[in-house]
This record gives C-alpha cells, sequence and structure tokens, in this order.
C-alpha cells in the first residue's frame, strides 16, 4: 500500500529548523487585538508546539483593546500625548485588572491538556512575576504622564534561571519600582528589552501588519535597522507599526541576532517564519560586515579575483570580464567589508523551466563557514521566485559537496537542448539536478 501525506515533505525539510531552534531563547510579542479577534487559542498552540521542540520561551502580551474596553465601560476618556496614554489612578485601576484577567486566561490556556486538543500531554509550567522594573515618564513636553513608564531594566538572571528549569516566562506589559508602584508600560518595549537581556537568539513581534513593504509593494523580507529607519518617518507616531519597527531596529542594534515582524492575522505566520526557508514576514537583521546581495558592475573587478585562481586550478571555466558584464544580473555575491569573497550564478533558459546554477565560488580563505549553502539558498529562493521547478549543476570537483545538499545524479537527456548542446564533453562534468 503506497500511503500519501501532504505534510510528510514539509515535515522532513523543517527538520533542520527544527535542530537549530533546540535550547534557543526566542522573545515573542502577542499584541492584545490577536486575543481580542480570537487568535490566541491557535497561537498558544503553536506556542506549545515550539515549548515540545525545545525553544525556551518569553512571552510578552498586550492588553491595549481590552484596556480600551474597560475605560469605555467605566465611561473614563483617557488623555493621550505622543501615542501614550495618561495612566492616572482611573486608568491604572483598569490596566491591572485587565492585566490580570489576560495573565489568568492565558496561564489557563496554557495548562489544558485534554486528549483531544494540540496541548495533549504537554506538561507546560507557566511563569509571571515581578521580573520587570520600571520607572515613571515623568513629564514630557509640559504633560505630567502620572503612572505611564518606561522600561528600567529586566532581571535576566532570574528570567535565565526559570528558563533553564523549563518553564515558560508570561511577561505583562507591567513594571514594578523600588518604590512598590505599578507603572503601565508599552508591550513592544517589555518584549525589546527582554530580547537585549537575555540575549534572545530571537525577537519576534506579532502585529497587525505582515511585514514592510516597499514602494511597488512588495514584501521586504530581510532588511538592517538603517534601511527599515526611513520608514518610522512614514508611519503614525505611536502606532502599532510605529511600536514595532522601533523595538526591532534598537533589538538588533543591540546584539539580537534577529528580530521578526509577523501578522497574528496569517494562521500560519509564526510557524511559517520559523520553519520554511523563505519565511512570511520580514527579519530585521543587525548590520554585518558580510552581506549577500545582486551583483553590481562595480563587482566585476572582485569577481575576477575570485574566480582566476579557480580557472587556474581548472576547477570552473574561464570568464571573460566581457561575459560577465553581459551576465552580471545572473550573479549574486557575499560582500565582506567590501571585498567579494563568493559568488553564484543562476542562468535562465527561455524554453524550460529548469535554470543552471553555475560560478559557485568562496574565496579560499573563507571557507568552512557555510557560505557556500548560504549562496546557494540564495539562488534557490531566486529560482523559486522566476517560477523555475528546478536547478542543474556541471561540476568536475564538487559533485559531492552538492549531493549533500540535495543535488542528485543525472544525465545530458535531462538538460535543456541549449544546453545540452554547448556541453563541453572534453571536461567531463558530472551533471547533478535538484527539484526545487
Amino acid at each position: 500500500m503506497n500511503t500519501r501525506f501532504p505534510f510528510v515533505d514539509w515535515f522532513r525539510n523543517s527538520s533542520p529548523y527544527i535542530n537549530a531552534h533546540r535550547g534557543r531563547t526566542f522573545v515573542i510579542l502577542i499584541e492584545g487585538e490577536a486575543i481580542e479577534e480570537g487568535r490566541g487559542e491557535q497561537l498558544i498552540q503553536d506556542l506549545a508546539l515550539l515549548h515540545t521542540l525545545g525553544v525556551r520561551l518569553v512571552v510578552v502580551f498586550g492588553i491595549r483593546p481590552q484596556v480600551q474596553q474597560a475605560l469605555h465601560a467605566a465611561n473614563i476618556t483617557p488623555r493621550w500625548h505622543t501615542g501614550r496614554w495618561v495612566a492616572d489612578e482611573a486608568i491604572m485601576g483598569c490596566v491591572e485588572r485587565v492585566a490580570a484577567e489576560q495573565r489568568l486566561w492565558l496561564e489557563a490556556r496554557l495548562s489544558l491538556g485534554l486528549p483531544n486538543t494540540p496541548l495533549h500531554g504537554v506538561e507546560l509550567t507557566v511563569v509571571s512575576g515581578n521580573l520587570v522594573m520600571a520607572k515613571p515618564l515623568g513629564v514630557r513636553e509640559g504633560v505630567d504622564f502620572d503612572r505611564s513608564g518606561e522600561v528600567r531594566r529586566v532581571r535576566a538572571t532570574a528570567v535565565q534561571g526559570l528558563l533553564d528549569r523549563g518553564s515558560l516566562v508570561l511577561l505583562p506589559p507591567l513594571g514594578f519600582s523600588s518604590t512598590g508602584e505599578v507603572f503601565d508600560l508599552d508591550a513592544a518595549e517589555v518584549a525589546q528589552h527582554a530580547a537585549m537581556a537575555l540575549s534572545a537568539d530571537k525577537l519576534i513581534l506579532l502585529g497587525e501588519a505582515a511585514g514592510l513593504y516597499d514602494d511597488s509593494g512588495a514584501m521586504q523580507r530581510q532588511l538592517t535597522p538603517a534601511e527599515v529607519e526611513p520608514l518610522l518617518q512614514q508611519v503614525e507616531v505611536g502606532n502599532e507599526q510605529a511600536r514595532h519597527i522601533a523595538a526591532a531596529c534598537a533589538a538588533a542594534r543591540s546584539g539580537v541576532a534577529r528580530t521578526h515582524l509577523l501578522s497574528w492575522r496569517d494562521h500560519d505566520a509564526l510557524l511559517g517564519e520559523l520553519f520554511t526557508r523563505d519565511g512570511v514576514g520580514t527579519m530585521i537583521t543587525q548590520q554585518r560586515y558580510e552581506q549577500l546581495r545582486p551583483a553590481e558592475l562595480a563587482d566585476i573587478g572582485g569577481l575576477l579575483e575570485l574566480l582566476e585562481p579557480l580557472e587556474q586550478r581548472a576547477m570552473l571555466v574561464a570568464r571573460s570580464r566581457e561575459r560577465l558584464e553581459h551576465a552580471i544580473d545572473d550573479y549574486l555575491v557575499i560582500e565582506r567589508d567590501g571585498m567579494i569573497i563568493g559568488c553564484a550564478a543562476l542562468h535562465r533558459f527561455d524554453t524550460a523551466d529548469m535554470g543552471e546554477l553555475a560560478c559557485l565560488a568562496v574565496h579560499d580563505d573563507y571557507r568552512g563557514g557555510d557560505r557556500g549553502a548560504l549562496l546557494l539558498a540564495g539562488i534557490e529562493r531566486r529560482a523559486r521566485r522566476l517560477g523555475l521547478a528546478s536547478l542543474f549543476v556541471l561540476t568536475t570537483h564538487t559533485a559531492h559537496w552538492f549531493v549533500e545538499h540535495g543535488f542528485a545524479a543525472a544525465s545530458i537527456e535531462s538538460l535543456p537542448p541549449l544546453r545540452r548542446d554547448t556541453y563541453n564533453h572534453a571536461r567531463k562534468s558530472k551533471i547533478l539536478v535538484k527539484t526545487l
């Protein structure tokens, strides 16, 4: 009997990410709107799954819409300034009550273990407490913010101890002071400071927007803080997206390797971002000395320097400057501090849904750092965007490496006709194909 389950292939492909995420610390912000719109149950199931897979979780939850409902019911109209309300005693009464209710609701749902639920068999200990220290905003632009506050510090040692014992740490948008006061905090700021204090591997911000887009409406999958900050000038001060962008950039600059902007409206956003190659939202990474980017004409000199030693050893076919200039749009490069240390090209054929991976090369001094795999992944992403179904490569020296990365031996008949006609039989290159 030949059974076929559609999820099996996805599960197999996700195994590298499962291994990579095990033992890592993730700080995840869930805005109050997600709970309000009924998305809480599924998000909790996703959190339980991550916990089961060995991810160390710190969850920050927002309460803004719930507090606004409570204020409306109590006939209280808050004063606003620069996107924050002034938390006087009446407002703080609502904030504290709602925060307690939301925390208890989340703890109850994370304790659910009925046989007909995804949390069956998961023993999850949830811990909250006075883990965030705060200070008052004070008087700003002539406005006394009363008990509206900002994060002073996160008690990282205490949080780490809880994570080490296998607990999920739950942080409300509240902070405590040495004088015994409670302050109303911005949930995004709490998540940012928690990620920074814990040196978290990821900060994930689940909000209304699915990510960041360029002027043409295309989703920006990966950006640096420098590339993101101009967008802050285009959004309203104090709105959710502005707060998330500011938190993501600050965290990235302070050493959090990856921050993710996702939409809670997308039911698959959290798991899709973490366990698929391309993700679903926008990832913001700190500025590094190395970056993978499309090649430009100005890179021709660096490409020639990179390729010449490999051409002399007959590992690559010699490419002239004119040939590189003509096909420069096909190339991706890895640039390190102004130097081209790696490259790869994707050549297309008009009549075929198969592309050629060519000229994959890494500088001798920088081998062993998975840069070849990074280039391959970049070429595969480009190929998928172009609608290609498979890649082929011709190699004389590195067939083993390509097999390890999912390629399989093929015959010359599998090549597109144009490439088949130009195949150099004298080189006896091995032909390898990978289905995308």
